[in-house]
């Protein structure tokens, strides 16, 4: 069994001479906490357990990692990291928080799944199989939280949604939380490249003729920063699937997020269904999506949406597995996001979107949505991090709703300010010598 570290990085874990002390203190506390109920009544109580515990093994297939401090007191973080690539049995990948976590008093858990690639639908198994091991063999938690990254936030906001009796909350860090919209964005940004280019990407047979199709994308289009007149289209309807506000305003950092995903986001989409691996690229859709474009480019919004090739799903692939069809954005239990401006991955308008399904849902009030200013994808520091996971269980033990902002609101220029610790050198707030 490998361990990783995952997209994040990792806390550190040393445990220097006051670590006793703090023990003892926090077994004090972890008492009193015992003996009062938090907002979510359902919520377990945790079974004594006294020294710590750092195990490591396979179960149903799938590596995992428990890690319990010495006199825990009763919490667990269950850990979805993002995807891996390739074939076979996936790497575990380490908690990014997790000396923070076990010096709280809380236990983690983390699987590396059965297998790799984007296939949640076995992920959200892997790690129910792996709660209920932990429970028989360590105990009852108190309470149990889903911290996602990437891929990892599709499967918090399935679980919370669909397997409301496991978890009392969720932390989703760069995620997925608007579940297929992912594929919706990949197959809609492709779509785009298309009819701008006019370079007939999904007709492509196989991925070599593919690999032939997106160097014709470039020459027609452009890279970031070097971009011909049709790029300058193409870039317009990406900086509106990316979030942009209503005005107009681009997102910060949105341009430099791009250069590394310019390519990787057009899509391949095999003619046999047979053949994919991935379920959530045979549900991708595009049938809903509105394009926008910024006046005097030369193609105007209407012209947009009446040419663009419409993606439908493969068969049933939208509707034979609840956690490939689109969210209900009914939550149950405490959910809080933190997401990059500048991400051309996982975009701020999954984030956007799924505040959108909650509001419909009428359940905004378990929403609290973050945003750093960067260009990366789960590049989040590790301060903000902990930040957001204390505040997550005050809210989930004593029903305390954290800060967060309006990422809907109508001008986003200077969102995420309050989340950002320093400002990227060409961040458009950044200090200019």
């Amino acid at each position: 069994m490998r361990r990783g570290v995952s997209d994040g990085g990792r806390d550190g874990q040393g445990r220097g001479p006051g670590w006793a002390a703090a023990l003892v203190a926090l077994l004090v506390l972890g008492l009193a906490l015992l003996g009062a109920h938090g907002p979510w009544p359902d919520a377990p109580r945790a079974e004594a357990q006294a020294a710590a515990i750092d195990r490591t093994g396979r179960f149903g297939d799938a590596d995992y990692i428990i890690q319990v401090p010495a006199n825990w007191r009763g919490g667990l973080v269950v850990f979805a990291h993002g995807i891996q690539r390739g074939p076979g049995r996936g790497d575990v990948y380490m908690l990014p928080i997790a000396g923070h976590v076990l010096g709280q008093g809380h236990a983690w858990i983390a699987s590396g799944y059965r297998a790799r690639e984007y296939q949640p639908h076995l992920f959200i198994a892997d790690l129910i199989a792996l709660r209920e091991l932990f429970v028989r063999e360590i105990g009852r938690p108190r309470w149990s939280v889903i911290y996602g990254q990437s891929m990892g936030g599709h499967i918090v906001t399935a679980s919370l949604e669909q397997h409301l009796e496991l978890y009392q909350g969720g932390l989703a860090e760069c995620g997925l939380v608007d579940g297929i919209g992912i594929a919706d964005y990949l197959t809609a940004y492709t779509a785009a490249a298309e009819l701008i280019s006019g370079v007939p990407i999904f007709d492509a047979p196989d991925r070599l003729a593919f690999g032939s199709l997106t160097e014709a994308l470039v020459r027609t289009l452009g890279m970031p920063g070097m971009y011909t007149p049709q790029g300058r289209q193409f870039d317009s309807v990406v900086k509106y699937l990316m979030g942009a506000d209503s005005a107009g305003n681009d997102l910060p950092l949105r341009l430099q997020g791009l250069r590394p995903r310019y390519l990787l986001n057009v899509m391949y989409r095999p003619k046999d269904p047979e053949s994919q691996t991935n379920p959530g690229l045979l549900a991708a859709s595009t049938a809903h999506v509105r394009y926008r474009i910024d006046p005097g480019l030369g193609l105007t919004e209407e012209e947009l949406n009446a040419r663009v090739r419409r993606v439908q799903p493969f068969k049933d692939a939208r509707t034979a597995n609840p956690v490939y069809a689109e969210p209900t954005g009914r939550l149950k239990a405490p959910l809080l996001t933190l997401h990059e401006t500048g991400d051309a991955w996982v975009p701020l308008s999954l984030e956007q979107s799924y505040k959108r399904r909650t509001i419909a849902a009428g359940t905004d009030h378990l929403l609290v949505q973050r945003v750093v200013r960067g260009p990366g994808h789960c590049a989040v520091d590790g301060a903000t991090r902990r930040q957001a996971f204390d505040d997550l269980v005050r809210w989930v033990e004593h029903g305390a709703r954290p800060e967060g902002e309006d990422v809907l609101a109508p001008d986003l220029s200077r969102i995420g300010l309050k989340w950002t610790p320093s400002l990227d050198p060409e961040d458009p707030l950044a200090p200019r010598r």
